[in-house]
């Protein structure tokens, strides 16, 4: 192969429409540096006749997407479909064909990702997805290859730019939970259609993502307990203020090592949920629609990935990325498989283990508080904080407890449920450290 490499792009919306400008913007700066020099060939989309940026030459739109899977004139595909289907099998398609590929389908990654990873490598062609994790940030190749000797055990953060941007929004200017999502439509930052955001699904997809890589063991997005944003309010935002926390949708992946120390009974435990995060913590800064994401090793510690998380030009700018390596390989006739093993064990989430702050209405009588306290003492869950405020009737009460299983405080909370002096249980949040 000479210094030539030729793109077929499948989707010109917009990122793919991003990521087709970028190329032709930076072709000449990235041949400088590497030598190659990238042709964009082809791109299929659903109307070739629609009006398109002014920087992409109308002879390279077809309607058909298997005239870039097949053609001989690609080397590389790009595939910014999204979902799981026709986007699966056009990409196992060009892997066959013996193309590299290269996605943002984060959705796709995550339930199919180990049958996508065995194709490329029998071919002897790349499968990169980086842009599926964090967007921007360089996070699954310094995974993949600065970190394949280390004993990883955490990886933890924020993953999601449209619910960090709506929380950020709720913290800083007091707005309500339908009022910061209708700010984030408006900029753009979330999409009509936000479900798979506020629910946690989107963030579970990408932390199965990186888990698989991370602990070596494929854990699919199914694997991965979520809870979203939607529930929150005012008064759960002020709580958190005045016990010197910030409310941050987290996505969070443990290793648990087997109970004779080894790999050969370890389980990861893998959540997406709203959690207390300390004020000073590093995660607590981190607003808007940017996005960061610790890995905990056992030799280098604990290491930050930050930036942004959403974005067209910043997703563009990773899938470019992905573009120029699997290029640089075809180049030189090799290629780096993924390293992902078995199906992980997962972690029973009622095992897990965080301290909680725990929301409650009661009646304002004598002993209450001591029949509520007396409760969660029965289930092993141990108070570290308590803060009441009432009227002559009826009180608030704000739990925050010390670290306890997921088990012992659901069952502390059903029975709080049936006291006849508790007039509710609101909102339950996960405390992270």
């Amino acid at each position: 192969m000479g210094n030539s490499v030729r793109v077929g792009l499948l989707g010109c919306g917009t990122v793919g429409e991003a990521f087709a400008e970028l190329l032709v913007e930076r072709r000449g700066a990235i041949e400088d540096v590497t030598g190659i020099s990238l042709e964009l060939a082809r791109i299929a989309v659903r109307d070739p006749g629609k009006p398109r940026s002014a920087k992409l030459d109308s002879g390279l739109f077809t309607g058909d997407p298997y005239d870039v899977v097949k053609a001989d004139d690609v080397d590389v595909v790009v595939e910014l479909i999204g979902g799981t289907a026709p986007a699966g099998e056009l990409i196992l398609a060009a892997l066959n064909a013996g193309k590299s590929v290269v996605t943002g389908n984060k959705e796709l990654v995550a339930s199919s990702g180990p049958e996508l990873y065995a194709a490329a490598d029998r071919a002897g062609v790349d499968f990169f997805f980086e842009a599926a994790a964090v967007a921007a940030v360089p996070i699954l190749r310094p995974i993949r290859e600065s970190l394949v000797g280390e004993d990883v055990t955490r990886v933890a953060g924020i993953v999601n730019g449209t619910t960090n941007y709506i929380l950020t929004r709720m913290t800083a200017d007091g707005l309500g939970f339908d009022e910061a999502l209708a700010k984030a439509q408006e900029l753009g930052y979330a999409e009509p259609d936000s479900t798979a955001d506020i629910t946690g699904a989107d963030a579970a997809s990408k932390l199965a993502i990186l888990s698989s890589l991370a602990f070596n063991r494929s854990v699919a997005a199914d694997d991965v307990a979520r809870e979203g944003i939607v529930g929150l309010d005012r008064e759960d935002f002020e709580l958190a203020a005045q016990f010197g926390y910030v409310i941050k949708l987290l996505a969070v992946a443990d290793r648990f090592p087997g109970d004779t120390g080894d790999e050969a009974g370890a389980q990861i435990g893998a959540q997406v949920f709203p959690a207390l995060v300390e004020r000073d913590h590093p995660l607590a800064t981190v607003r808007d629609s940017f996005n960061a994401v610790f890995v905990t090793t056992s030799a280098a510690g604990e290491l930050m990935f930050y930036g942004r998380g959403a974005g067209p030009r910043p997703s563009a700018s990773s899938i470019l990325g992905d573009v120029a390596a699997a290029a640089d390989h075809l180049r030189r006739g090799t290629h780096r498989r993924v390293p992902v093993g078995a199906p992980a064990a997962i972690r029973p989430t009622e095992d897990l283990e965080y301290s909680f702050y725990i929301r409650t209405e009661v009646d304002e009588a004598p002993g209450v508080l001591s029949q509520v306290t007396g409760v969660f003492g029965r289930h092993g869950v141990s108070i570290r904080k308590v803060d009441q405020h009432g009227s002559e009737s009826q009180a608030r009460v704000v739990f925050v407890t010390f670290p306890a299983t997921e088990r012992a405080l659901n069952a502390a909370l059903d029975e709080l449920r049936g006291l006849g002096h508790v007039r509710g249980v609101g909102r339950v949040l996960r405390i992270y450290k």
